[in-house]
């Protein structure tokens, strides 16, 4: 049985890229305590508590133990979710199935992620305990030399990605031109986000195409930063949210699917060997999902807004496609005519996305709570001038091959 849920309050902190003055469970709470204050609750009305982030990426162990005192939720339900950089994301799904499931009435989600505790090295630091697990692991099965290599020289999640975007570019026709403007425009949406990292008003493709070449294609304008920051989101059931938020954030629809990205990528790194990394196939069948829940046949009709992970431009047009919202090797046209922008027919990434901020295990879940923010109106500057009746949220993960799609509305399902 599905009962109606919703987001009822939404909290979030600024992002840097040294938080020094709070520690791990600080910074947490002041996104729990700014979603509960947004919500007009207190931690006792609270029932169950889901949070996350990516693992290991703080050096604490188990840090929902020291995060749960912290904001005062000792002997309620908690449940951590781990999920490399869809973390997010699935913690905000989790917090929607507790309520909608019928466990609990309220829920809160929040994630976070603190790279500059991470050995003055962030993510890279982070990153070493899984890759160091995964290298023992692989060599349990056996692990070629040529494999070994290309692990080890993939570059991480640019790495990853500029090889994707080659791809996208070359059998869609994109020009490195074409992510100068969306990484410009990420930078502008953020200086109107005062929650935001990277804020640069009124820059212009011109800018981002004078920083330098780091890997083809991508410029070091083109990058997201390391992040110190957190969110959160209150969920509650459908009587309660009506009875004390003037506009909730309804959950129509959610999926979440993963596809093998590439060779290297399984537990004995065999893999499918997908040929294409700009494929995305994992996204079209989460966004496919997600839709049919929420009971939308025609996405580039019925959505509004879309709030996108893309850390690199290249995925902001990439994952836009896959999720619908336009034909096949066309969305840096629309882009090009000005749609995707504040004021255009499909606004994309508003509050400047995860290229402008990137706190890698909230990033996902920051999707959906901007997204909720522009249902809502409560969206400040950043806010959309039309009334946005349905949006999606999209996150990935792992090597862009984990990822989830929520889509919101402000209206309950039917």
């Amino acid at each position: 049985m599905w009962r109606n849920a919703a987001i009822i309050g939404c909290g979030q902190t600024k992002h840097t890229s040294k938080r020094r003055d709070t520690n791990v469970a600080e910074l947490a709470a002041e996104a729990v305590y700014a979603a509960l204050e947004d919500a007009g609750i207190t931690m006792k009305d609270v029932d169950c508590v889901v949070s996350g982030n990516m693992q290991g990426f703080g050096g604490v162990a188990q840090p929902e133990q020291w995060l749960g005192d912290w904001i005062g939720c000792a002997g309620k339900p908690a449940l951590r979710i781990a999920t490399g950089g869809t973390t997010g994301g699935s913690v905000g799904q989790g917090a929607f199935y507790t309520v909608a499931s019928g466990m609990y009435d309220i829920s809160i989600g929040v994630a976070w992620e603190k790279h500059s505790d991470s050995k003055e090295a962030g993510a890279t630091t982070g990153l070493a305990h899984v890759g160091m697990g995964n290298l023992f692991h692989a060599l349990t099965y056996g692990l070629s030399l040529k494999n070994l290599i290309a692990t080890t020289a993939v570059g991480a999640a640019a790495g990853v990605a500029v090889y994707q975007a080659k791809f996208y570019m070359n059998r869609s026709g994109a020009t490195i031109e074409h992510l100068d403007m969306v990484a410009a425009k990420a930078r502008r949406n953020a200086a109107k986000n005062p929650y935001a990292h990277l804020q640069w008003p009124n820059c212009q493709p011109s800018d981002i195409a004078k920083t330098d070449m780091i890997a083809y294609p991508f410029r070091y304008g083109h990058v997201c930063p390391a992040s110190d920051g957190a969110s959160a989101i209150v969920v509650a059931e459908e009587k309660t949210a009506k009875r004390l938020c003037k506009q909730p954030a309804w959950c129509l629809g959610m999926a979440s699917y993963s596809d093998e990205e590439n060779q290297l990528q399984s537990e004995n790194y065999g893999g499918v060997g997908v040929i294409d990394p700009s494929e995305q196939m994992g996204c079209q069948v989460s966004a496919k999902k997600a839709y049919a829940m929420a009971g939308i046949t025609d996405p580039q009709k019925e959505i509004d807004l879309a709030e996108i992970y893309q850390p690199f431009p290249s995925q902001e047009l990439i994952f836009s496609e896959r999720l619908g919202l336009f034909d096949d090797a066309t969305a840096w046209r629309h882009m090009e005519k000005g749609e995707t922008d504040i004021g255009g027919r499909l606004p994309i990434s508003v509050s400047g996305g995860v290229n402008a901020t990137n706190a890698i295990g909230s990033s996902a879940l920051q999707r959906i709570l901007e997204a909720a923010l522009q249902i809502q109106g409560k969206a400040g500057e950043h806010q959309v001038p039309k009334k946005v009746h349905k949006a999606i949220a999209h996150g990935w993960g792992g090597v862009t091959n984990y990822i989830t799609v929520t889509v919101l509305g402000d209206t309950p399902r039917r």
